[in-house]
């Protein structure tokens, strides 16, 4: 792998806390403060799904909002667990994953459908990539094996039905995850997770080790959430050496975007601040998830019974464009990844 300037050694990445501070003057402010702008969040989504002008961006929003302190939360009872009640904790953290998950499903169902119907559009423009035979999603039959101008022809006609059927599916999709999070947001799980976050908001369940130094306490569990993330990336195998069609590499992947959210909220926690140079690399990651499962929304899509060969041919150059998308973002990846053990990889 290839890094930009400014390489870091991973014993550079986790920056020293005044040693007068405890492990409960870092951690339990940054759990309250999480805490307080989930019940912020919580309830300006109340307000916005009321009938307003303001329309569903308001309520998207403030879901957004909602997800990214349930996340950090989550994560910080993850790695600094030995500091907290375990049981509490670990509870905590599965209801907040839960709420998430069924938060994120709306979301990610709309902005599946976009960006494969850009493409769509993008691609009865542009050059071809080659849709696979023998793929699910990539129909060997048809128009394919044609020249380019009938691989052209096949395009535009199947693209339109193409695009149709992705959004009767996805739209259906999305609706059922619209339905699935209003059932949750009004169920008594969901009261009692909300009851949970408001007392962490006034009161962090800590164990007596938590007034101990920060750098006795914080430090080790800290360094382990990095050293799991260094561990992940360091196994990656060589740009160019796994076949990006090969879908089963996709996992390791996305293990190693949530390990670097891990990696970040304790930074988050110990630091005070996040680190500017993980940015790049998540933001990578995001759109590695993005392409990845807009690759599988199109190649279930092809496997749509008795849909026309035209239709297939596009559904397959659709999931081709979108496996070149995931190999264009581990590019991306390992072109911004600050830490030094990366460029060392084969």
């Amino acid at each position: 792998m290839h890094g930009g300037a400014g390489v870091r050694r991973p014993d550079q990445q986790m920056p020293g806390t005044a040693t007068a501070l405890t492990a409960e003057a870092l951690l339990a402010p940054y759990l309250r403060a999480q805490a307080a702008d989930f019940l912020r969040s919580l309830r300006l989504h109340r307000e916005q799904s009321a009938p307003t002008d303001s329309g569903p961006r308001g309520a998207e929003e403030a879901a957004r909002a909602l997800r990214r302190s349930a996340r950090r939360i989550s994560g910080s009872l993850h790695t600094f667990r030995g500091l907290l009640d375990p049981g509490w904790a670990d509870q905590l953290r599965a209801e907040l994953a839960w709420l998430s998950g069924t938060l994120a499903r709306e979301h990610d169902c709309s902005t599946r459908l976009l960006r494969l119907l850009e493409a769509l559009h993008r691609l009865s423009g542009a050059h071809l990539p080659a849709a696979r035979t023998g793929k699910a999603g990539a129909s060997g039959t048809g128009p394919a094996t044609g020249g380019a101008a009938t691989d052209r022809a096949a395009l535009d006609v199947g693209a339109a039905r193409a695009g149709a059927l992705l959004e009767r599916q996805l739209t259906l999709a999305r609706t059922r995850a619209h339905s699935a999070a209003l059932q949750a947001l009004g169920s008594s799980r969901f009261h009692a997770v909300a009851d949970s976050v408001a007392l962490l908001a006034s009161e962090v369940p800590l164990t007596p080790d938590a007034g101990a130094p920060a750098a006795e306490t914080l430090h080790g569990p800290a360094e382990h959430a990095r050293q799991r993330l260094l561990g992940a990336v360091d196994v990656l195998p060589a740009a160019g050496a796994a076949d990006v069609y090969n879908e089963a590499h996709d996992a390791h992947w996305h293990q190693i975007r949530l390990l670097l959210r891990l990696h970040r909220y304790a930074r988050e926690v110990v630091a005070g601040r996040p680190d500017p140079v993980l940015t790049g690399p998540e933001r990578a990651l995001d759109l590695h998830r993005e392409a990845a499962e807009a690759a599988s929304a199109a190649s279930a899509a092809a496997r749509t019974p008795r849909i026309a060969p035209a239709t297939a041919y596009a559904l397959g150059v659709l999931h081709a464009d979108q496996r070149h998308e995931v190999d264009a973002a581990r590019c991306v990846f390992r072109e911004t990844w600050p830490y030094a053990p990366a460029v060392a990889a084969p």
